[in-house]
């Protein structure tokens, strides 16, 4: 053994392995960034010698790295040296905060933010007069927590030239005024693009840096691989050049954006030439983002019945039924995986739909297609995610009964549907492998363990606990641990390599400072990491680690 370059030991542990057995472990042995043993103590000294760093875990406990199958890393430039918003609870929390950011950074010709939630607004969103209060000569453009909505003020609006006369593009909505048409300063969806001149893109170093941020968060909550859904030509350029400098520390996968107003066949072949481009170990393009709907606050979400508050609407998709089946056959004839943005209940269905005129254009194959979100689904649609083989990326941060679900899916959705929001144990018990998610920025904080928790008790753990949103949907631990973890892996087509802790995989693993099968469901997200490692890298070591 002496040619072999020195292993590192970690015994005495709890090791939940998540393989096929849910196999639990006691030492682990890793050389040259892949898992060499894993088993018992005993078994262990067989792997060690005098060079050998030897840890003793003192039971601490040992999992796979998580995998958020869904989170906007990239998006994390919004958080960088930029208006933030994620922290207010009040209007006036906003107005302070927006009024503080301008007069420490007094000299800028625009300004961008994010992380207003529609819960302080009537539907038409926020309004602009409320920023013209604060900037009335420069641009200011603020997107919504979620990502749907944007608030600007009259002089982003007077530069774009949108005014009473300008049309709703297709898929978006430009909220106005109910008395005069003008606009109100709430754009949706893909009324995003009629300022993007008056706003300029960030540039490819504020890009790097915020990557850079991210993953410095991402391995402090024990995340190893992201799917970054949401990327742009700027982006990828972005994460190239890290991984090209060996500035990437942990794995991301990611998926291009595709758009309903645009030549499909281009920007499948686009996807096409990326994914054959994009090819290092720890950054490639493997998949298309579609937004089949909006969101349900932004009533940019397409249901099966009416809004509650809107008898005679009920919202509609961006993507239409065929082109939506032409989009997703195409991309399926070229080995491309899918990653559908899903709301509504009827955007749910055409895209089941969608999938199933795939795969009777082009034959069953392993494309593992995937539905991130699932926030309303039919009872009777359930059983189609099995039967196609589509992945659900849920995000259990949100199974909870909170402001929103009183101030917006209540008034919105009615009683009966703001119930029976976000299924998950209906899909497990029905087969269907489910990657769990965080959608960040939407959720800050977004550690897994807080996800963890949440679905288990599908109740908020800061406040309101013992409200509780559709406990027959309650999780077990194994699963939700398996969610962030296997199926995330399985998701993105590297289950062979990571995702349960085996023989010849990669040492992508996190240590934990309790066992999470010993302590009270409720008290999950107070679990702290102590170590995450990507490929037998330590990225992150906090002070309470033992070794």
């Amino acid at each position: 053994m002496q040619n072999l370059p020195s292993a590192l030991v970690l015994k005495n542990g709890s090791i939940y392995t998540v393989d096929q057995n849910q196999s639990w472990a006691e030492a682990i042995v890793i050389r040259a960034g892949l898992i060499e043993y894993i088993g018992s103590n005993e078994g262990a000294d067989s792997h060690t010698n005098p060079d050998s760093q030897v840890v003793d875990l003192k039971g601490k406990m040992v999992l796979p790295g998580f995998v958020d199958a869904h989170a906007h890393a990239s998006q994390a430039m919004d958080l960088v040296g930029n208006i933030s918003l994620y922290d207010g609870e009040t209007l006036t929390d906003y107005i302070q905060s927006i009024s503080d950011f301008v007069e420490k950074n007094p000299d800028r010709a625009f300004y961008r933010g994010s992380g207003w939630g529609d819960t302080f607004f009537t539907s038409l969103g926020p309004e602009k007069i409320s920023l013209d209060n604060i900037l009335p000569d420069r641009p200011i453009a603020l997107i919504s927590y979620d990502g749907h909505s944007m608030w600007v003020n009259s002089t982003t609006l007077e530069q774009a030239g949108i005014n009473r006369e300008t049309k709703d593009p297709d898929g978006g909505k430009i909220e106005r005024n109910p008395d005069t048409g003008e606009p109100s300063g709430t754009l949706r969806e893909t009324a995003f693009k009629l300022v993007e001149d008056v706003i300029p893109d960030h540039s490819l170093e504020e890009r790097k840096n915020a990557l850079m941020e991210y993953q410095k968060m991402a391995a402090k909550t024990g995340i190893t691989l992201t799917h970054d859904p949401m990327l742009d030509t700027e982006s990828i350029t972005a994460y190239n050049e890290l991984a090209g400098e060996g500035n990437l520390k942990m794995r991301f996968r990611g998926s291009i954006t595709l758009e309903a107003d645009q030549d499909i066949k281009t920007q499948v072949d686009l996807v096409v030439a990326e994914k054959e481009k994009n090819s290092h170990p720890y950054f490639q393009t493997l998949s298309a983002k579609i937004f089949v709907d909006g969101v349900i606050e932004g009533g940019t979400a397409y249901l099966l019945e009416p809004y509650a508050h809107r008898p005679d609407f009920r919202g509609e998709p961006i993507w239409g039924p065929k082109l939506l089946n032409d989009i997703c056959a195409l991309l399926d004839r070229e080995y491309i995986q899918i990653h559908l943005h899903v709301i509504g209940d009827a955007a749910a269905r055409i895209t089941l739909n969608a999938i199933e005129h795939t795969r009777n254009e082009n034959g069953k194959r392993d494309s593992r297609h995937s539905i991130t979100h699932i926030h309303l689904v039919d009872p009777e649609d359930i059983p189609r995610f099995k039967e196609l083989d589509i992945i659900g990326l849920p995000q259990p941060f949100w199974f909870i009964v909170d402001d929103y679900y009183d101030e917006l899916a209540l008034p919105y959705l009615g009683q009966e549907r703001a119930g029976r929001q976000y299924p998950m144990q209906s899909l497990i018990d029905s087969g269907v492998v489910m990657a769990s998610s965080s959608d960040f920025p939407v959720t800050i904080p977004f550690d897994p363990l807080i996800a963890i928790q949440t679905g288990i008790t599908r109740s908020s753990v800061e406040k309101n606990e013992d409200r509780v949103l559709w406990p027959e949907e309650r999780s077990s631990l194994e699963d939700l641990i398996r969610s962030f973890t296997y199926n995330g892996a399985y998701a993105n087509f590297l289950e062979d390599e990571i995702g349960s802790l085996e023989i010849g995989k990669k040492a992508d693993l996190i240590v934990l400072d309790q066992n999470l099968f010993e302590i009270p469901a409720g008290k999950i997200a107070e679990v702290e990491v102590l170590l995450t490692m990507v490929e037998g890298d330590v990225v992150y070591k906090g002070i309470e680690f033992p070794g």
